[in-house]
């Protein structure tokens, strides 16, 4: 069996990988320790985040074709690539967090939704939040109005309510105020006499 044919079933394995992805991201995590490797495969993995270390010129056979072919100048050196086809943000954010810690690990480029990004722009897209957080904002900016309104109403009723009650202890307490005055000024004119 010729080289190209056992190469194959790798590079149709790549292909696959990358089709329909949100993002490719590529890094350079040579020199990792082996726990810090199986932390962030962990936290990649719990993120719905594909990891692989493939050789380069299979990847390069792979991009051909595909949006991902603008990484091709950056498979150079040791290579990783982290590809979610769920969050288009996950591999960044994940990736460039444990790049602070870990000093061994270097993003090199990546596509994000069909556009390329250098390191710096995956630094960029690491800030954005995940589609969750940015759902649960909405919704909480979309139900902020309507829960203020919400207390406003309870208030006023509160209010309403609160308005009549109080109104009757205070004439309920004017009579029992001036029976207690009345017997002090009769106690003091009575020994005085």
């Amino acid at each position: 069996m010729a080289k190209v044919e056992l190469k194959q079933p790798i590079v149709d394995e790549i292909s696959e990988c990358i089709k329909d992805a949100q993002s490719v991201v590529l890094v350079d995590a040579c020199g990792l320790t082996v726990a810090e490797d199986t932390v962030l495969r962990k936290e990649l993995r719990e993120a719905g985040v594909t990891y692989k270390v493939f050789k380069n010129t299979l990847m390069k056979r792979a991009f051909e074709g595909t949006d991902c072919e603008k990484l091709v100048d950056s498979l150079a050196g040791p290579t990783a690539i982290a590809v979610s086809k769920d969050d288009a943000t996950a591999p960044a954010r994940i990736l460039a967090k444990f790049a602070k810690t870990a000093e061994n690990l270097e993003l090199k480029s990546g596509i994000v939704e069909g556009e390329f990004y250098d390191a710096a722009g995956i630094q960029t897209i690491a800030s954005v939040p995940s589609r969750d957080e940015l759902l649960s904002k909405l919704l909480g900016s979309i139900q902020s109005p309507i829960t203020n309104f919400a207390r406003v109403i309870n208030q006023l009723a509160e209010k309403g309510g609160a308005a009549d009650v109080e109104a009757a202890p205070e004439a309920a307490e004017a009579p029992a105020e001036e029976a207690a005055e009345a017997p002090a000024e009769e106690a003091t004119e009575t020994p005085a006499e």
